[in-house]
């Protein structure tokens, strides 16, 4: 329920902070006052579009925010998957508006998207106007008024979980079979370029191997020459490299007798003399391997450029690259080969889910059409004595195939006059009719499920007298199971009230602002006065008003 609303720099209102109670509170006031402007910044916290032209001073920005009480509403999933902070008594939900157009949202302080603040605060308040009763002709509100009053909220999960497995095997089904009836248009062309490229029997990271292979073939002649020089510099002549290290290292060897300074380096000398040898010795085995091979040159060559004329065509980096190619129409070629068993696996999910579909679907319309027949039956009760006493009332049901909430379409039918035969609710029924049918409905529904904090707004247009009065009722009735805050200007139905809130304008010297005040009991009593009289408040008016409150609230005797 609403605990706190406050609003600020928004159309006439400057500031206000208003409290909220448990019950039925009544709001009145003048035409012009204000009320409507207290719904409108309200509308700002369910999600609905801002406007920057109601921001009364355009060098501030506009702020509502609500504090709910939560106890009782199973909402900490919403909190946890969008990582809001959770508090398990209240919530503080705020809108902001600034006067740039930006508009920003937030819950529990953290800054969240608008669909998000429209997802938790429908679960906490619903507005229901005038406009709110084209509801009431719209299919997906009736199957869900039916099926709030079935209780079949744990049964419509399961389905709508079984329902979600069956439309994803179908949509794999037909997936799959474009894709394999798109690979067998392809076949041909699939095993044409797989058979090249096995034809080829390409090896891993082969392209760099005969690329190396190719540069060490077509310049075996400089190499040779350069090996032989490297040989004959280290051990060809006599004055060779290796001989006239031989005979420094001698040298060293003879001035270590008598410098200490020359120590070790002889043997430094030796060590590096081993080492040429080796390269001396690898070098004259290398050169022994390099011969000039035209035909292994251009076998090479050749099949290099048939790697690379694959590569362009495949647009492939490298033969790896062929290769994983290869393997993908490998790949395709075997879904081809194996496509009827997979078709036949699919086929098989999608008849036992959508069998399991309709199983639960059958459940769900058992208990809708067992529901309808109490639904129909309690709304009459309630309507006849709302001045609709010819009224008629049923619900059709027409069987479809699977949908997000089962095999039903439904549709209420209402007649308000004799002989009239039964239409749809949206070709028949009045505004002022629909306000109190929704009324009823409302009433119903409040009796088998929790629902959020309602707002009426002015639904009691065009009734009076004793039908006002039994509208206060079912708004009080209402009252008893949720919060029930109700714009009226119908003193019967004021008179049901546990709390009163008075709407008015006040100016300054410079501007109207609207303001709200509590009434106390006396305030009440006095307020509903003016209501029966109009300006004249008279004695009269006064004790017209205490009765009519204490029947309503018998344990109010002043």
């Amino acid at each position: 329920m609403i605990k706190q609303l406050h609003i600020s720099n928004y159309a006439l209102i400057d500031k206000l902070d208003i409290d909220f109670n448990e019950g039925l509170t009544i709001i009145t006031g003048e035409t012009g006052a204000g009320k409507s402007i207290i719904l409108g910044a309200l509308s700002l916290i369910l999600g609905e579009r801002a406007d920057t032209k109601a921001i009364r001073d355009t060098s501030t920005k506009t702020v509502v925010e609500v504090t709910f009480d939560i106890k009782g509403y199973n909402l900490q999933p919403f909190f946890d998957i969008n990582d809001i902070d959770w508090n398990e008594q209240e919530c503080l939900v705020r809108r902001e508006l600034s006067p740039n157009g930006r508009s920003r949202a937030f819950i529990n302080d953290t800054p969240v998207q608008l669909n998000q603040l429209r997802e938790l605060s429908t679960q906490l308040l619903d507005i229901h106007s005038q406009h709110s009763n084209m509801l009431l002709s719209m299919p997906a509100f009736q199957l869900s008024i039916l099926d709030s009053i079935s209780h079949n909220g744990k049964h419509l999960e399961e389905y709508q979980k079984i329902y979600r497995a069956y439309r994803e095997a179908l949509q794999e089904l037909e997936t799959t079979q474009k894709a394999i009836e798109q690979l067998r248009q392809n076949e041909d062309y699939i095993r044409f370029q797989l058979d090249q490229l096995q034809t080829m029997q390409l090896q891993p990271d082969e392209d760099q191997q005969l690329e190396a292979l190719q540069s060490k073939l077509s310049n075996v002649t400089e190499l040779k020459e350069a090996l032989w020089s490297v040989e004959n510099e280290l051990n060809g002549d006599e004055n060779n490299i290796l001989e006239r290290l031989k005979a420094i290292s001698q040298r060293l060897v003879e001035a270590e007798r008598n410098l200490n300074d020359v120590e070790g380096m002889a043997e430094r000398i030796s060590t590096a003399l081993i080492d040429l040898k080796d390269i001396a010795q690898s070098v004259s085995s290398i050169m022994d391997t390099l011969n000039d091979d035209p035909a292994e040159l251009a076998r090479i060559e050749e099949r290099l450029n048939s790697i690379y004329s694959l590569e362009r065509k495949h647009n492939a980096r490298d033969v790896n690259h062929l290769i994983d190619i290869q393997h993908d129409y490998e790949r395709q070629l075997g879904e081809i080969e194996h496509n009827d068993d997979i078709i036949e696996e699919l086929k098989s999910r999608v008849s036992t889910t959508r069998s399991a579909a309709f199983e639960l679907a059958a459940v769900l319309s058992k208990n809708r059409q067992e529901a309808a027949n109490r639904f129909v039956k309690e709304l009459l009760a309630l309507a006849t004595p709302l001045g609709m006493k010819n009224i008629a009332f049923d619900v059709a049901f027409n069987q479809v195939d699977l949908t997000p909430n089962g095999t039903d379409s439904v549709e209420f039918r209402m007649a308000f006059n004799k002989n009239q035969r039964l239409m749809p609710i949206k070709d028949t029924a009045s505004g002022g009719e629909i306000s109190r049918v929704m009324l009823c409905v409302k009433t119903i529904i409040a009796r088998h499920m929790k629902l959020p904090s309602i707002i009426f707004d002015e639904v009691d247009t065009g009734v009076s007298g004793d039908i006002a009065n039994m509208i206060g009722e079912m708004m009080a009735d209402i009252a008893q199971s949720i919060q029930v805050i109700t714009i009226t200007h119908l003193p019967q139905v004021a008179a049901h009230g546990a709390h009163h809130l008075r709407v008015f304008k006040t100016d300054t010297t410079a501007e109207t602002l609207t303001q709200v005040e509590q009434l106390d009991e006396q305030e009440h009593i006095l307020e509903i006065a003016r209501m029966l009289s109009g300006k004249d408040l008279n004695q009269a008016a006064i004790e017209n008003a205490k009765s009519l409150i204490r029947n309503n609230n018998p344990s109010i005797t002043s």
